[in-house]
Parts: C-alpha cells; structure tokens; sequence
C-alpha cells in the first residue's frame, strides 16, 4: 500500500470517528424518557392481547426514531452555534466549531440521521406509526425553532428544550398505545426545567458572567446568578412533588397498605439534591454529566433504577400478557 493511500485511509477513519462524535451518541441516553411511559405502562395491558416484547420492540422502535432524529438536530444546531461554540473552552473542540467536518459534510450528515429515524417508525404498527410519526416530527420542529432563534429568549429557551422531552415521553407513550398521565407530563416538564436551568447556572460558575459566558450563550445576559440559583431549586422542589403525585397514583403498586414505589423517591431526592450542589459548587457546568463522572450520583441513579426495576419491570415480566 502506498504512503499516499495510507494517509487517505485513516483521513477516511478520522472522518467517520469526527461524524459519530458529531452525532453525540452519549446525548441517546436522553431517549430514556422514550421509554418511561411503556415501562410503567407494562401492567397496564396497554393492548389487549398484546405480547410483552411487542411492547419491547416498539418502545425501542420508538426511542431509536428519537435518538438519529434528534441527533441530526444536533448536527444542524452545532451548523447554527459554530461561531459562538468557537468561545466556548468546551464545545470549540465540537467537530464543526474544530473544522474537523464540513458544513457541507455535516448538513448532509444530519440530513441521513433523521431519515434514519423516520425508518424505524416503519417498525410500529397502525396507527402507532402515524401518531410517533407526528410527536416527532413536532419534536424535530421544537428544536429546529430553538436552533433558529428560541435559543435566545429568556425562559423561553428553556420551556422549549423540556418541551422536547415531553414530547419523547408521549411519543413512548404512543408507539405501546397508552395515554400519559397528567403526572407524568408534568414530572418530565418540570425534571427537563431542572435540568436546563441547572446547566445555564453551571456555566455562570464555570465561566462567569463576562463576554465569554455571553458569546457562548447570548442568553445568559438575560439571567442573573440569583434568578438561576431560585427557579433551580423551585423546578427541583416541583420535581419531587410531581414525581411522588406519579407515585401516589401507580395503584397496583401497593402492597399490605404501602405504596412500594414510593420508596424510590428517597434515592430521587438525594440524587436531584446533589445535583444542586455540585451546579452550586461549579464542579460541572452540565448536570447530565453527573451521570457519568459523579460516583454518588451514580449510585443514587443505579439505586432508584433497580427499586423501579425491581417493584416495576420484573413484575410485570413475570406475570403481564399471559
């Protein structure tokens, strides 16, 4: 083999690893939220006769159109935030800020990643298909719209990233045939708030307020350390309050009198509680990073995920759809 096609080889290979960095396949953990709904739904026989990994299937159909759509989101948000992501110590070593991809690549990139998405809807029956087709392509718009200017209104950049994880929790919600409860739209509004506003205030204490902080994210002239710092721990508060109504409202959890679920709030609170004062700290200026460098976050999320398993999931394995 020649130096010359050598060197074209791993510019080939470099490429593709920048395109799956571009994608930000770490962000499909978002898609969780796909599955909250067919989860809790599994002793609901959602559809009658309907066998348990029918349910499996069309909640991973669902949350895999979600991932590659809103992965191509990410594509076409990182085309619009390349200038103001070169400001930021972090997202400068983005693949377009970088100028490792294109954005000719990078846009027809983007394109291929929601057509991808769309075909996994193909994998739904009728008329599941058509309505996850519509959440989301609602969703794709709500991004696209923040992408093209939401971004820069103040609260209104936040109502409409927690929108686009509602929209994921009823698209899961969808695809199995079940309707949301009230509750659970307003746990996922409220947590996504939380989680947003969480990361503005982690990126005043890693940044400051100065013209960095603005070029990064304009709208942060619009919001102050106080006004972050409250409404963080006023959407933590409606947080809990919320998921405990969702608790309170899971009958078929009860047992001798006790709600069992309800033990799952204890690792919620603690876990939404050091979010808190990590962010307040400055430790990290995103609160989903906790899920991947913080060990006693981790171990308050492993927790509450093996109680919701346990009280939930295996539950309904054993004796649902029989």
């Amino acid at each position: 083999m020649s130096e010359g096609a050598a060197i074209s080889g791993d510019g080939r290979r470099a490429l593709w690893v920048e395109l799956a960095r571009l994608a930000r396949p770490q962000q499909w953990l978002k898609s969780a939220f796909v599955v909250v709904g067919p989860f809790y739904s599994l002793q609901d026989r959602p559809v009658e006769g309907a066998a348990f990994w029918d349910v499996v299937w069309a909640a991973f159909c669902a949350a895999a159109a979600f991932s590659l759509a809103s992965s191509g989101c990410y594509v076409f948000n990182d085309l619009a935030d390349a200038e103001s992501d070169r400001a930021h110590p972090r997202k400068r070593h983005r693949p377009i800020a970088s100028g490792a991809v294109s954005s000719g690549t990078a846009r027809w990139f983007g394109i291929a990643l929601m057509v991808g998405g769309a075909g996994f809807l193909l994998g739904l029956p009728m008329p599941e298909m058509w309505w996850v087709g519509l959440l989301l392509g609602l969703h794709v718009v709500n991004v696209l719209c923040y992408s093209g200017g939401l971004k820069h209104v103040v609260i209104i950049d936040v109502m409409s990233l927690s929108l686009g994880f509602v929209f994921r929790v009823m698209g899961g919600c969808a695809a199995v045939g079940v309707g949301p409860s009230t509750w659970l739209l307003n746990v996922t509004f409220f947590l996504s708030m939380f989680l947003a506003f969480g990361k503005r205030l982690g990126e005043r204490r890693t940044m400051g307020s100065g013209e960095q902080a603005v070029r990064a994210r304009a709208v942060q002239l619009d919001y102050s350390d106080e006004m972050l710092r409250m409404v963080v721990v006023v959407t933590g508060v409606a947080t809990l309050v919320t998921y405990a109504g969702y608790v309170q409202e899971r009958s078929e959890a009860y047992h001798l009198g006790f709600n069992l679920l309800w033990l799952t709030v204890l690792p919620a609170t603690y876990g939404l509680i050091r979010c808190i004062t990590l962010l307040e700290k400055g430790v990290y200026d995103d609160p989903t990073e906790l899920a991947v460098h913080d060990w006693a976050f981790r171990i308050a999320g492993g927790v509450f995920a093996a109680m919701s398993l346990a009280l939930v999931g295996l539950k309904a394995s054993w004796g649902i759809f029989e």
